[in-house]
């Protein structure tokens, strides 16, 4: 465990996990209200892994392989991944992905060839917003995949629920604030 104070250098060092095939735990801020993690609330992973969905689902989740996940996406980037689509910031609506941009994001690029997206703004989300542009810098793609922060109760409220959550399942990172838990690798 270890504390991280800067900002930017926990997104960056979080990012660093999720683009090497890290699953996190990602618990900030105020809850969201609704049916969503939107962030605050997340279980986050590359969403360039097409393997990822099955990861998640085998280690964490314990739910049918054909649900899928969402995309988290860089409001600004909206236009470049995503045909039609407006911000939206509360994963409601479902667009396609562009078709040259399916094999980018398998993850959360669903059977059909959509994804049920969410737009972050710096302005709504900063934190989350920076930790995505950080996965941008690192990888050239401005989305993280994005689940509810549980196994198979409601979503994580408070930090006791992320910490349980995170030591029960086969999640590899834990990001509380500005705490960090890593798991060893292998073990």
């Amino acid at each position: 465990m270890q504390q991280q104070s800067d900002e930017d250098a926990l997104c960056r060092w979080t990012a660093d996990r999720i683009a090497g095939g890290r699953i996190v735990g990602w618990f900030q801020g105020r809850m969201e209200w609704g049916a969503r993690a939107l962030g605050n609330r997340s279980i986050l992973a590359d969403p360039r892994r097409a393997d990822m969905r099955e990861v998640i689902n085998t280690r964490i989740k314990l739910r049918e392989k054909f649900r899928p996940f969402a995309p988290s996406i860089l409001d600004e980037a909206v236009d470049d991944y995503f045909v039609g689509a407006v911000p939206d910031p509360f994963m409601v609506q479902v667009y396609p992905v562009r078709p040259d941009k399916r094999a980018v994001i398998p993850a959360v690029t669903h059977v059909d060839g959509s994804g049920r997206l969410q737009t972050v703004s710096r302005q709504t989300n900063s934190r989350y917003w920076a930790l995505i542009k950080a996965f941008e810098k690192l990888t050239g793609v401005p989305v993280l995949l994005n689940t509810s922060f549980n196994e198979n109760e409601p979503i994580v409220h408070k930090p006791e629920e992320a910490l349980d959550c995170f030591l029960r399942t086969d999640m590899d990172v834990l990001v509380m604030e500005s705490v960090v838990i890593e798991k060893r690798v292998g073990g």
